[in-house]
């Protein structure tokens, strides 16, 4: 029988693999990763999310050898690689279809193929309006995906009989050097647990807490967010397994608000299917000519936690500490950089893309071009977020407390406007300027900045 290549990409699991499934239907089953940083260009996997994917390939290898298989490891242009070990082995090639422009240049590029789903709920352009058109509004698309929705359950790992590998050369997964050499700045990222297993554990305990997602995952100080972003960024867990787990745990009614944020995901994937270059380019012309001020001083304060912002401040802190930051604190900190200081969406992107253990194309482009207002389907310029006013509605205190601990003994609200604590400040031992920053620019002023920056442009 014909040897069954199994391609995988940023889907790294056993179960409800659609390529998987297939190939182990049809013949022996051999199995392959690649690490391409030449075809993504400057959008090549970022450091901390090289950290998980060291960690989840380990896992992956030790999963596929328990079984008595074993995963081959190359590095290099993905396109060729598949096509010459495909001639090698004889084989047929199986994969997933991944939207990211350089994923489908890959695809371009491996030659013969068959390209499975199972990355998406749906397929993008699947999902079409009543005149057969793409959309570019998540409120309608939601209403139409549903129509697709729920999604298939989840199929579990196939069984599988292997093709003889053992003359096939592999890398030595930690050759490629995924993991921080000294200073080893990963110390934070101990609470994750990268691998199929390691998502498995974290729905089971989101579903245990998912009836009280809406009320809960706006405020920074409890734990009220899935963390299952990493899981589903790197394929650890199929889309359709994450809507399952939830919405049978606690009833779709209930787990609606979650299964949006699966759906927003989706439509993140559509947007860049239509829009290739989302990560580079403003959707609207308009902002091509936007005044961004060049500000290397500021974008530095921003990058580590220093504008003298509490809630800025502790979601930076977080994000370099942990790979991950809180939702809420994501569009408040990316409001912040691009409407307060003026800062280029683009740096900021690309920030998050290097820090953030769940980086994904197209939530990431489309969460920053929400943000500035740049997108098909984005927030208007003109609504600023208030990093004070946001700080105290959402209840940010403890998160800052942890985050900031130089503010640590500032009590109430006072610790969302420091400067604003007069004696209080002085009781705690802090003096800005020296223990924590001076704000690097008053709300009010920099507010009236951005809409001056923004009536400039719109008058042409």
């Amino acid at each position: 029988m014909t040897t069954q290549l199994v391609w995988f990409r940023n889907d790294l699991r056993l179960a409800d693999h659609a390529a998987l499934i297939a190939a182990a239907a049809r013949g022996p089953v051999a199995v392959l990763f690649i690490l391409d940083d030449e075809t993504p260009g400057h959008w090549r996997t970022g450091a901390a999310q090289r950290w998980w994917l060291h960690h989840s390939l380990a896992s992956l290898g030790c999963d596929i050898a328990a079984r008595g298989g074993r995963l081959i490891l190359r590095r290099g242009r993905a396109g060729p690689i598949v096509q010459v070990l495909a001639a090698q082995l004889q084989a047929d090639v199986h994969t997933l279809i991944h939207h990211e422009p350089w994923a489908l240049h890959q695809l371009d590029e491996a030659g013969e193929l068959t390209a499975h789903m199972g990355v998406t709920l749906a397929v993008p352009a699947s999902v079409l309006s009543g005149s057969g058109g793409r959309y570019r509004i998540f409120t309608p698309w939601w209403k139409k995906l549903l129509d697709q929705m729920p999604p298939p359950h989840p199929r579990p790992v196939p069984d599988m009989r292997w093709a003889d590998t053992a003359h096939i050369a592999s890398d030595d997964l930690g050759a490629w050097g995924l993991l921080p050499t000294a200073p080893d700045w990963s110390g934070g990222f101990a609470d994750w647990q990268p691998g199929e297993a390691g998502a498995a554990a974290r729905i089971a305990e989101f579903a245990c807490r998912a009836a009280r997602y809406d009320a809960a995952r706006n405020l920074p100080s409890v734990e009220g967010t899935s963390r299952l972003s990493p899981h589903l960024a790197l394929g650890e867990i199929s889309p359709n397994a994450a809507w399952h787990g939830i919405a049978d745990a606690v009833g779709e009614t209930v787990a609606e608000p979650y299964l949006r944020e699966l759906g927003w995901r989706d439509f993140s994937a559509n947007i860049v299917d239509q829009f290739p270059d989302h990560g580079d380019a403003p959707n609207r012309e308009t902002f091509a000519r936007f005044p961004f001020i060049d500000d290397p001083a500021g974008l530095h304060a921003w990058q580590h936690g220093q504008t003298g912002y509490p809630i800025v401040d502790a979601g930076m802190r977080q994000l370099w500490a942990t790979g991950w930051m809180h939702n809420r604190v994501r569009m408040i900190t990316a409001s912040f950089l691009v409407k307060h200081q003026l800062i280029d969406w683009r740096h900021g992107a690309r920030w998050f893309w290097d820090c953030l253990v769940d980086a994904d194309y197209g939530s990431n482009s489309q969460g920053w071009q929400w943000v500035m207002g740049s997108g098909v389907d984005s927030s208007p310029f003109n609504r600023i977020f208030a990093p004070v006013g946001q700080s105290a509605k959402f209840g940010a205190g403890d998160y800052i407390r942890r985050w900031v601990p130089e503010l640590a003994k500032l009590q109430g609200d006072l610790i969302h406007a420091p400067w604003d604590a007069g004696a209080a400040l002085i009781r705690a031992g802090v003096k800005l300027g020296r223990d924590y920053p001076q704000p690097v620019v008053r709300h009010e002023a920099a507010r009236a900045r951005a809409l001056a920056a923004w009536s400039d442009v719109k008058a042409g």
